[in-house]
């Protein structure tokens, strides 16, 4: 089985803290609110919202996928980092078996922060994993922090 390691990294304006309590921790509250026309729904089904928790998120009608599954694999609210691997969806089409994160927040002297993201895919079987093929799902993602950074900067009193 083949994988490829690709990393990332963006500043923003908004603290670490409220940055990680609204991607990580509450994002099964804000994320549908914020972004309706992508995600319908993002669901705990099991677990507390910790380390192995199982959310599921259900993508909106119309939208290119019905639903993934991800597996809290490590949750440090201490240190603002996060571990969590897309083990189950549609997402994953055939090609990937699993997709492992691990997501860092670190506060800047501007009163901002670093966001540090780090992805490894796994592919099924022999199948070989091509870059530009997931290039499209990281700028997706990236979408959705910016509407989150967003909001967080224009509602200053939101998870302080």
């Amino acid at each position: 089985m083949s994988s490829i390691s690709l990393s990332q990294e963006f500043t923003s304006p908004v603290a670490a803290d409220r940055l990680f309590k609204a991607l990580i921790i509450d994002s099964h509250n804000l994320i549908p609110k914020l972004m309706p026309q992508a995600i319908k729904s993002i669901e705990i089904i099991h677990g507390d919202g910790g380390a192995g928790s199982i959310k599921q998120i259900n993508f909106a009608e119309g939208t290119r996928y019905k639903y993934m599954k991800n597996r809290i694999d490590a949750l440090d609210v201490e240190n603002l980092v996060c571990k969590y691997t897309l083990i189950e969806g549609d997402v994953l089409a055939d090609k990937i078996k699993s997709i492992s994160y691990e997501v860092s927040f670190q506060a800047s002297p501007n009163g901002g922060c670093t966001c540090k993201m780090m992805s490894e895919y796994h592919a099924a079987g022999d199948l070989e994993i091509n870059e530009e093929e997931i290039r499209g799902g990281k700028e997706r993602a990236m979408g959705m922090y910016k509407v989150v950074e967003a909001y967080l900067f224009e509602s200053p009193g939101a998870y302080e």
